[in-house]
């Protein structure tokens, strides 16, 4: 009885703290206005744009430290990030260039002509290309991202602006915001195949893996549009809050959240139904939102009222308000981590946000914040290990899950063995309740971590 006692008190405290906090400021350069942030997962670093100033900050997202600073030619503007490459590419909004960095060196390889005033950039995995809108020629430049040379120029509609890559059907959507149209360019024959009427000054788009449709924020219509990324044709035209300004994809419950910067709020989409679930307060004046797929939880950042609101996605209900600098507005996320960083753009900083890992263990379980400090979290089904099956049970958890390494941690999240593939020796540590934590790998990076409860009996 006692034991049952001890172990019910553990899993209380463990799933009680699950949150998210802001773990640090990162200042940058004076006077630097920062336009946008990247994630390179390869290296596990940030990048902002310095549009001001004409540099790039790069970030270690390990430690949070400022590891680099790069020049670059005047008003940098939005990344896209090259994973077969490991280069970042960087748009200059008034000079049409765009600065490729290489991931790993910090340091520009080249620098090409493309799009003028561009205000997004986007990379295709599976033909390894990069699409530049021209608003000004109203045209996207396709570049060949072995080569960084352009290697075409197709026409769109009036002022292009937004770009979104559709994986399940190799295509490249584009948002015109001059005649309300979206664009569709076929990856690999590099010409357009379609133009979708859209809605009322057509913006920020987001595929949807689950279903293949590209939802498109109208925010001159108030509405969100569903586009079939098969036939390319409109499926339906979804009410929202007003001026819809950023979207997000919930992939575990097949969702899509929009941020009003009228209404200052958040519309949830049910993609299975294309209709709105639920509203959800946001702050002043909504900015951008994103889906943390770690713990699903949407962000979104609120440039008015500075600050971010945390959604739970089971829910659609807030469950955290942090205070961010001033004019919060763009993010990127960490998985490794599992940090939301976010541009304030008017004080020259990144607020850092700390959440919680629930498949797993907190790395640092300690945050640099004093408002809250996190433990432990549960996350998967016992493994009950009696007597004779102890190695057993440890092998087989630390080898599921496409596990490449794994650790044996106490009930504080103190590391007490590394597991290997093959035999763990366990006999000698004392009775009571273990995790097991094993990293996963997504893609180059390692990306999360699942967790196992162990119980060892004598």
């Amino acid at each position: 009885m006692k034991f049952a006692t001890v172990l019910l008190a553990v899993c209380c405290l463990l799933s009680a703290t699950s949150a998210q906090w802001l773990e640090t400021t990162i200042s940058l350069p004076a006077s630097s206005w920062p336009n946008d942030l990247c994630y390179n997962p390869t290296d596990n670093k940030v990048y902002s744009a310095n549009y001001n100033i004409g540099s790039i900050t790069v970030i270690d997202a390990a430690t949070n430290a400022i590891v680099a600073t790069i020049p670059t030619a005047a008003e940098p503007s939005y990344f896209c990030y090259n994973s077969q490459g490991n280069k970042v590419y960087c748009t200059h909004y008034s000079d049409s260039l765009v600065t490729v960095v290489h991931g790993t060196g910090d340091s520009v390889i080249t620098t090409f002509r493309a799009g003028l005033n561009a205000s997004s950039i986007c990379y295709n995995p599976q033909d390894n290309k990069v699409y530049c809108p021209n608003s000004s020629s109203d045209s996207v430049f396709i570049v060949d991202a072995a080569a960084d040379t352009v290697i075409a120029v197709v026409g769109t509609g009036d002022i292009p602006k937004q770009l979104c890559y559709n994986p399940t059907d190799n295509k490249v959507y584009c948002s015109n915001v001059g005649d309300r149209t979206v664009t569709v360019i076929d990856g690999a024959g590099d010409t357009v195949i379609a133009t979708v009427a859209a809605g009322s000054a057509p913006g920020v788009m987001v595929h949807n893996v689950l279903n293949d449709m590209v939802y498109v924020a109208n925010a001159g219509g108030d509405s969100v549009m569903a586009i079939d990324g098969a036939a390319d044709t409109v499926i339906a035209t979804i009410p929202t809050g007003d001026v819809p300004r950023a979207l997000c994809f919930n992939r575990e419950y097949n969702k899509v959240y929009c941020a009003n910067a009228g209404s200052d709020n958040i519309s949830v989409i049910d993609c299975a139904t294309n209709a709105v679930i639920a509203t959800v307060p946001a702050g002043d004046a909504p900015f951008a939102i994103l889906s943390n797929d770690v713990n699903n939880t949407v962000y979104c950042s609120n440039s008015t009222s500075d600050e971010v609101v945390v959604v739970d996605c089971a829910a659609d209900s807030v469950i955290a308000r942090i205070a961010c600098g001033d004019y919060a507005s763009l993010m990127a996320h960490n998985p490794v981590q599992n940090r939301v960083y976010v541009l304030n753009i008017d004080d020259n900083s990144i607020s850092v946000i700390r959440d919680s890992m629930p498949a797993g263990v907190e790395a640092d379980p300690t945050p640099q914040a004093a408002s809250h400090k996190p433990a432990a979290t549960i996350v998967r089904g016992v493994l009950d290990l009696g007597v004779g099956s102890r190695q057993q049970a440890v092998d087989r958890a630390a080898l599921s899950d496409r596990g490449r390494c794994g650790q044996l941690l106490d009930a504080t999240g103190r590391k007490v063995a590394e597991l290997h593939p093959g035999a763990n020796d366990v006999s000698g540590l004392a009775p009571g309740v273990y995790f097991v934590r094993v990293q996963l790998a997504v893609g180059p990076a390692l990306s999360a971590a699942s967790s196992y409860k162990v119980v060892i009996h004598k």
